[in-house]
């Protein structure tokens, strides 16, 4: 038998080595992972996406290095995603029926990611839109989180006649956080300040033994539609109105951040062992980007710009696939094989079990039911039988019996159909548009889809746990924060130097 030279023997071993630890698998691997999630983007306001005006060159290198779920589902409205996210499960189930009112409340009952996270070990931090209660029981800081950087409500600014209120007078320029339980004032524009304080905490924990879950929540591009002039300048140059300009402006403001975001974990050597995930809470806003078929100005030749929404019916708070469809994009340089695309369905209930199983923590008994995602994530032949995934938008007036509503504002999707209310069914695989009703073509996908999602609502009717609870008589965020600068006021928050 001929032996091979050495220098080819080496190559060989180096070979089967490499392919080796590629195949080697993500479950307990224990990566550090950054979760960066927008608010009210959607999916369409993406370079990569075929978006027609705003550039975003560091999300369009992130998509090129990631795994790509292109049929990823969120709830139609912020903070019922964000509770999914945060427990596994359908945002009604915890409790989350509406944005506020009392009704944007997590249930204390559910075990949190950040706690299933520090049950193996890693170290947890949040930084910008919370939205899941602004009660102190409900913060994040007694939910799981080492840091919190944040601001109250579902915005900043926001103050509504119940608990759900920021910090009194806040803008998104120099806007006072509250820094681990505590106010701090600032200085410089939101977004920007949401990841300097994730990156400085991130330089922090990097050099310690345990591994790090870093939560980059921005409150951009929600309305009002503000960003920094430099922007802002370019759309209004273009001929678009001042909200249009301000909503691309906050949008490439978060690109430019993302990209300083990487350049960091680069630097630091971090992009081996760190997941980086890109996703937005629901479908693109109607605010900003204006309603699908109105014209957002006028272009220098004349010509009227129209709102980019990927070809989908629907927006922000729409049952409709452009109300919940959202960028997902998956990077980890060495493990990962970037540039593929999975259009099987997944969504907001799914990320949870997909971090636990990178973690290899323990799921918490009977709460979580979506399915880890690594299977997909790491190729192959996974099995991946079809399902249903359930919308419904919520938001019934307060005091009213969700009952009545069942059947109102609801959706049922799976791979290949989606039933919108009693009244259309869509074939999302050759019509994804939703420009064609076939639900008299498809009796028995019909009777399926309504028995199923009956079945649903009735199981997930009792645990909609924050219907009658009373309003708040107070905002706990002015209380609290009136109550700091009576006993020493509001010191100014030390950015890090990175």
């Amino acid at each position: 038998m001929k032996t091979l030279p050495v220098c080819y023997a080496l190559i060989a071993l180096l070979v089967a080595g490499s392919l080796s630890q590629a195949a080697e698998p993500l479950r307990g691997s224990r990566p550090n992972i950054v979760l960066v999630i927008t608010d009210d983007q959607g999916y369409g306001p993406v370079g990569r996406h075929g978006h027609p005006w705003i550039k975003t060159p560091n999300l369009d290198s992130l998509y090129d290095k990631s795994v790509r779920f292109t049929r990823f589902l969120v709830a139609p409205t912020c903070a019922p995603t964000r509770s999914a996210l945060m427990t596994g499960r359908h945002p009604m189930r915890n409790g989350v029926t509406h944005t506020i009112l009392e009704r944007e409340r997590m249930t204390l009952e559910a075990t949190t990611l950040p706690q299933v996270l520090k049950s193996a070990g890693y170290t947890t931090g949040i930084f910008g839109k919370w939205h899941l209660g602004d009660e102190e029981p409900y913060q994040p800081h007694r939910r799981g989180f080492d840091e919190a950087l944040i601001h109250g409500a579902g915005g900043i600014g926001q103050a509504y006649r119940c608990s759900c209120a920021d910090a009194p007078g806040n803008k998104y320029f120099n806007p006072t956080l509250r820094y681990n339980g505590s106010f701090v004032r600032t200085k410089g524009y939101c977004t920007n300040l949401f990841f300097t304080g994730a990156l400085g905490w991130i330089n922090r924990v990097r050099a310690g033994d345990a591994p790090f879950f870093a939560y980059i929540s921005t409150n951009a591009p929600h309305g009002p539609f503000i960003a920094p002039p430099s922007n802002t300048k370019r759309f209004t140059d273009l001929g678009f109105d001042k909200r249009t300009a301000g909503f691309y402006g906050m949008i490439e403001n978060i690109d430019e951040n993302v990209g300083r975001l990487l350049e960091h974990l680069e630097k630091w050597k971090l992009l081996e062992n760190t997941v980086v995930i890109f996703m937005s809470d629901n479908g693109m806003t109607g605010g900003g980007s204006g309603r699908l078929g109105r014209s957002l100005g006028k272009s220098p030749a004349g010509k009227p710009m129209l709102p980019f929404n990927a070809g989908m019916k629907g927006l922000k708070g729409s049952t409709d696939e452009g109300g919940v469809r959202v960028p997902f994009f998956v990077r980890w340089d060495g493990r990962i094989k970037p540039g593929v695309d999975h259009d099987r369905i997944a969504a907001h209930i799914d990320l949870f079990p997909t971090l636990a199983a990178l973690a290899g923590a323990k799921l918490p008994a009977n709460q979580v039911e979506g399915r880890s995602l690594l299977p997909l994530i790491e190729g192959g032949k996974a099995q991946w039988t079809d399902r249903y995934l359930y919308t419904h938008k919520g938001r019934w007036p307060t005091g009213a019996e969700p009952n009545k509503y069942q059947w109102r504002g609801f959706a049922v999707r799976n791979q290949r159909f989606r039933l919108v209310d009693n009244k259309a069914l869509f074939d999302m695989l050759a019509d994804p548009g939703q420009k064609t009703n076939v639900i008299e073509k498809h009796p028995d996908v019909v009777k399926a889809m309504r028995a199923s999602y009956d079945v649903w609502w009735k199981k997930t009717r009792p645990m909609m746990v924050n219907e009658t609870a009373p309003m708040s008589p107070t905002r706990p965020f002015h209380v609290l924060h009136a109550k700091q600068l009576k006993a020493g006021g509001i010191p100014l928050w030390k950015s890090p130097k990175l």
